[in-house]
C-alpha cells in the first residue's frame, strides 16, 4: 500500500512531475539600468567602492537580493538583481515583499535570495523600500510557484498572486499563537471498512509516503475519513493540507476536524471570509501555528510546515482548475508538492476520474477501495428506465415528466422522507424552439438562444437580454414556442402539481440549501448544489440523463457518472435511485454497479488509442486565426507534436455578447504530444509568447495546458 518516492524520472507517465532544474545565471543584458546606484561588475566589488557623500551604501554581507518582480510579460518571467541598502540589510530577509524601480516604475516584489555577487556587468538599482519584513514567500512554495509556471507555460508572478494573499499591516502585527501538541487517535476509524485503509494511515504515521487514489463508499462518512488521514498525519509530526471544491465541502470537512483534532489545530481558507481573517489564518499556516489546513483551490499553495499530506476530494468537479492564469489544476500541484516533500498523497470521491487512473497505471500512485461485499450493503437499489417508452397514462406522472416507475417510487418514498430530484439544467426553460417547426427560437439582434423564466414572462434573450416579445419563427413563420430543454424551476412547478400537498424545494444557482429535514420533501437541485439530508435521502430521481451524456465533450461519460454519483451518496443504503438514461450504455451501467473504477479504465483505454487527455498532454491556443499562426511559426515545437486545427469556437454562455461582437472571429487549435514530452511543449510555447511579448504583438494568445474543455 505504500510508496516511498524515489527519483521523478523512474515513474513511468509521470516523467513530466520533476524538480525544475537550477535556473541559470543571469545575463546582464536581463537587468534593469539606471544611471543612478552602484557600477561594477561584481558586487562584492562594489560594496567596496567610496560612494559619494550623501550616496546610499550597500549592505557589507550578500549586498545582491534577486528579486521576483510583478511583472507579467513573458519575455520578462525571471528574476532581477538589486542592491540591498545598508540601512535595509536585516529587514531584506528571503521571502520577504519589497518595492523596486523597474523600467522607471516603482512595482512590487518578492525578495527570493541574497548572494554575494551578481553576474551583471552594468549598474544595479538599490531595494526602494520593504513593503514588510515578513517573509511571506517560503522557499519550498517559491520553488512550486517556479515549476507550476514552467509546467503551465505561465509566469512565476501570475503563480505568486495565486500562492499569496494581499498584505493587512494590523494583522501582521498581531503576535503568533502557540502550537498545541497532539496526540495519535485509536484505531483506524472509517478506513476500517478499506482492507488497505490501516496500512495507509500506518504509513502515514511513520512519516512515510503513502499515495493512493481512493474510491469512497457512498454515505456521509468521507470527511471523517479525511480527518482521521490528517490527524494521524499530525500526530506523526508532519502537517496535512486538503482541497475540495466549495465551501460547502470546506465546511463538512471543517466540521469533522474540530470533532477529530479539538480547536485550535487547523484553519479553514475560503473565499468569503473577510480578507483580514483570511490572511490571519494564511499567517498562522506560515508561522506553524497550525499544521491542518482544509480550503478550496487557493490552499493548494498554504504554507504548510512539514508537509505530510495532501489530499484532494472530487477531482473530476470543474471547479477545481484556477481561472485565472496559468490556469492550474490542483491535482498536477499537490501531485508535485507530494514529490517534492516526500509527502502522502489521497485523491479522493464517489467516482474516479480519468486523470486518477493515469497515475494508477503508471504505478505513481495505488488504488484504496473496499470490497465489493461492503460496497453492496451501504448502496441503494439503482435502476434505469427509459424516457419516451415508458411514459405513464398516469396524467399526474406525464405532467410531471416522470415515467412511470420512477413516479412510483417517489410516491411510495415521500412516505418515509425526503426524495431528491436531479436536474441538470437550471433555470425554468432555458431553450426554447418553434411550435410547428422545431426550429429553436434565436434572437433578431444577436442569434443568442432564447428563454423563458416563468410561465407568465416573456421570452428573452440568454446572451444579450433583449426582450423577444415579438418573435416569429423565421423558416414557417409561426408564433408559438414550445421548450426544448426543462429547468429545475419548470420541474419543481410540475412535481408541485404531481404531487399535492408535498412541500418541493429547489436548490441552485441562486440559492443552494444547506441541508434539508428528514421530513417529507421533494428537493430539486442541479448537479452540484444537491443538499445533503440528515438521515439521508429516502430516494433520488436523476432526470434528463441524455441532457449530459449528449453533450458535445471528451468528458461527458465521465462527468454524467460523476454527477450522478454524488447525488446518489446521499441516498440512504436501502433507498431507491432511478436514473433517466438508456441502461445499456456503460456510464449506467457502471452507477447500477457502483463501479466506476472500470469504466474509467475504459475510458482511459480508449483515450489512449484516440490520442486524447490524459493519454496525452495538450494544449490549447485561442485568438484570432492571425495571432494562433504567428504563434505557431515562433514556437519551437517538439518532434512529436501535432497540430490540430485551428478551428472556429462558439460564443461563450458567460460572455456571448462580446463574442457576438467581436471585430475578429476567435479560433482554437489544440497541440497534442506524448506525455513524456509535455514539459517541452510548456517551454517551446512559453518562449513563443516571449518572442511575441518582445515584439509587442497586437493579441494576447490563451494558453492553456491540459484544458477540461477542448472544443
Amino acid at each position: 500500500m505504500t510508496n516511498d518516492g524515489g527519483a521523478a524520472e523512474l515513474i513511468p507517465g509521470l516523467d513530466d512531475i520533476v524538480p525544475v532544474p537550477a535556473a541559470k545565471p543571469v545575463k546582464p543584458s536581463q537587468h534593469p539600468r539606471s544611471t543612478r546606484g552602484v557600477k561594477a561588475g561584481k558586487a562584492g566589488k562594489a560594496a567596496k567602492r567610496e560612494p559619494k557623500k550623501g550616496a546610499r551604501r550597500p549592505a557589507e554581507d550578500l549586498p545582491v537580493a534577486r528579486i521576483a518582480v510583478d511583472v507579467t510579460l513573458p519575455h520578462l518571467d525571471r528574476p532581477f538583481d538589486y542592491l540591498v541598502p545598508a540601512e535595509l540589510a536585516d529587514k531584506a530577509v528571503p521571502g520577504c515583499r519589497v518595492r523596486v524601480r523597474f523600467a522607471g516604475q516603482l512595482v512590487d516584489g518578492f525578495l527570493l535570495e541574497r548572494a554575494e555577487e551578481s553576474d551583471h556587468e552594468g549598474t544595479l538599482l538599490f531595494l526602494e523600500r520593504i513593503t514588510s519584513p515578513e517573509p511571506v514567500l517560503a522557499p519550498e512554495i517559491a520553488a512550486l510557484a517556479r515549476e507550476v509556471a514552467d509546467r503551465y507555460a505561465g509566469s512565476l508572478y501570475d503563480v505568486l498572486r495565486l500562492a499569496i494573499p494581499p498584505r493587512h499591516a494590523r494583522v501582521e502585527a498581531e503576535p503568533p499563537g502557540e502550537r498545541l501538541e497532539f496526540e495519535a487517535p485509536d484505531g483506524p476509524g472509517p478506513w476500517g471498512d478499506y482492507p488497505a485503509g490501516p496500512s495507509f494511515l500506518t504509513a502515514l504515521g511513520e512519516q512515510r509516503a503513502p499515495r493512493a487514489v481512493w474510491s469512497a463508499l457512498p454515505g456521509p462518512g468521507w470527511p471523517a475519513a479525511m480527518a482521521r488521514a490528517a490527524a494521524v498525519t499530525l500526530a506523526g509530526g508532519r502537517g496535512a493540507l486538503i482541497v475540495v471544491a466549495d465551501w460547502r465541502d470546506v465546511a463538512r470537512v471543517d466540521e469533522a476536524l474540530k470533532a477529530e483534532l479539538g480547536d485550535g489545530r487547523h484553519v479553514a481558507l475560503t473565499a468569503d471570509l473577510k480578507p483580514s481573517e483570511r490572511y490571519r489564518r494564511w499567517l498562522a499556516i506560515l508561522r506553524g501555528t497550525v499544521r491542518v489546513v482544509v480550503g478550496t483551490r487557493a490552499a493548494m499553495f498554504a504554507p504548510v510546515h512539514d508537509l505530510g499530506l495532501v489530499v484532494l476530494w472530487d477531482d473530476g468537479d470543474d471547479v477545481h482548475p484556477d481561472p485565472h492564469a496559468p490556469y492550474p489544476h490542483p491535482r498536477e500541484v499537490l501531485a508535485l508538492r507530494a514529490h517534492r516533500a516526500g509527502a502522502g498523497a489521497l485523491i479522493g470521491g464517489f467516482t474516479r476520474t480519468t486523470d486518477a487512473t493515469q497515475l494508477v497505471e503508471s504505478g505513481w500512485a495505488h488504488a484504496l477501495a473496499a470490497d465489493r461485499v461492503r460496497i453492496r450493503e451501504v448502496m441503494p437499489r439503482i435502476g434505469p428506465v427509459g424516457d419516451d417508452a415508458e411514459l405513464p397514462k398516469d396524467a399526474a406522472a406525464r405532467s410531471a415528466r416522470l415515467p412511470n416507475v420512477a413516479f412510483q417510487a417517489a410516491r411510495r418514498a415521500l412516505e418515509e422522507g425526503p426524495v431528491l430530484v436531479q436536474v441538470p439544467r437550471r433555470g425554468y426553460l432555458p431553450a426554447l424552439a418553434c411550435g410547428r417547426c422545431r426550429t429553436q427560437a434565436r434572437c433578431t439582434a444577436c442569434q443568442g438562444p432564447l428563454a423563458l423564466r416563468s410561465s407568465h414572462a416573456t421570452p428573452y434573450c440568454r446572451w444579450c437580454g433583449r426582450i423577444a416579445g415579438d418573435w416569429r419563427c423565421p423558416e414557417c413563420g409561426h408564433i408559438h414556442i414550445r421548450a426544448i430543454v426543462v429547468g429545475a424551476k419548470r420541474t419543481a412547478e410540475e412535481l408541485g402539481r404531481a404531487f399535492p400537498g408535498v412541500p418541493v424545494k429547489t436548490s441552485g444557482r441562486e440559492a443552494i440549501l444547506d441541508k434539508v429535514g428528514p421530513q417529507r420533501a421533494l428537493v430539486v437541485a442541479t448537479p452540484g448544489a444537491e443538499p445533503p439530508a440528515e438521515e439521508g435521502y429516502t430516494a433520488a430521481l436523476l432526470l434528463d440523463g441524455w441532457a449530459l451524456l449528449g453533450r458535445a465533450d471528451l468528458r461527458a461519460g465521465e462527468e454524467a457518472l460523476r454527477r450522478w454519483m454524488n447525488a446518489v451518496a446521499l441516498v440512504r443504503p436501502a433507498g431507491t435511485v432511478v436514473v433517466s438514461a438508456d441502461g445499456s450504455l456503460p456510464a449506467v451501467q457502471a452507477l447500477i454497479r457502483w463501479d466506476p473504477v472500470t469504466f474509467a479504465e475504459r475510458e482511459l483505454a480508449e483515450r489512449r488509442e484516440v490520442g486524447f487527455p490524459p493519454a496525452v498532454r495538450m494544449a490549447s491556443l485561442t485568438a484570432s486565426p492571425a495571432a494562433i499562426r504567428g504563434l505557431l511559426a515562433d514556437a519551437r515545437l517538439p518532434a512529436e507534436a501535432e497540430v490540430l486545427g485551428p478551428v472556429p469556437i462558439s460564443a461563450p454562455a458567460s460572455g456571448p455578447v462580446q463574442a457576438a461582437h467581436d471585430d475578429q472571429e476567435k479560433e482554437r487549435a489544440l497541440i497534442r504530444v506524448p506525455r513524456a514530452a509535455g514539459a517541452r511543449l510548456a517551454k517551446a510555447l512559453k518562449d513563443a509568447q516571449g518572442v511575441r511579448s518582445a515584439r509587442k504583438a497586437d493579441e494576447y494568445v490563451r494558453v492553456q495546458i491540459d484544458p477540461l474543455e477542448l472544443l
